[in-house]
């Protein structure tokens, strides 16, 4: 399945005018392959060996191509680096308080939150986002840290 999402995602990039680089090809490839909602400077430790020459600038430059292309989500969480996710569709993650580890989930749309919103507030929708903060099963079973 990874290698049709790679094809269809480097048709989507070629048929807007964009060039298919080594580099491009690599990162794009790599985000796909990772569940982990890697931040730029992870794609680019990920890589640098494969492309020595390859700056940390190359990897957000990428990045914002692909964002710009509909191909990946920024994801902003306070302080921390953006992440990166390929999977565009509406989907909702799970943040580990422990590791930070990202963890997509599905649910049902919250189409009646949306609608109520609207309703109360009189917005015009555009999205919404939905965040679930707990530890991981690897951070369970280790104690907390207490300050």
């Amino acid at each position: 399945m990874t290698e049709v999402h790679l094809q269809d995602a480097l048709d989507t990039l070629k048929s807007t005018g964009v060039r298919i680089t080594p580099q491009r090809h690599a990162i794009l490839e790599y985000i796909i392959q990772s569940m982990t909602h890697p931040t730029a400077d992870d794609i680019y430790r990920a890589l640098e060996s494969k492309f020595p020459s390859m700056s940390v600038a190359t990897v957000y430059n990428n990045l914002r191509v692909f964002r710009e292309s509909g191909l990946v989500k920024e994801l902003t969480y306070g302080d921390s680096s953006s992440r990166f996710d390929f999977v565009t569709n509406d989907h909702y993650h799970m943040i580990c308080t422990g590791c930070g580890k990202i963890v997509d989930f599905h649910y049902p749309g919250l189409d009646e939150v949306e609608q109520l919103a609207s309703h109360i507030t009189g917005f015009e929708v555009e999205s919404h986002r939905l965040e679930v903060y707990g530890r991981c099963p690897s951070c369970k079973q280790q104690p907390k840290n207490v300050q």
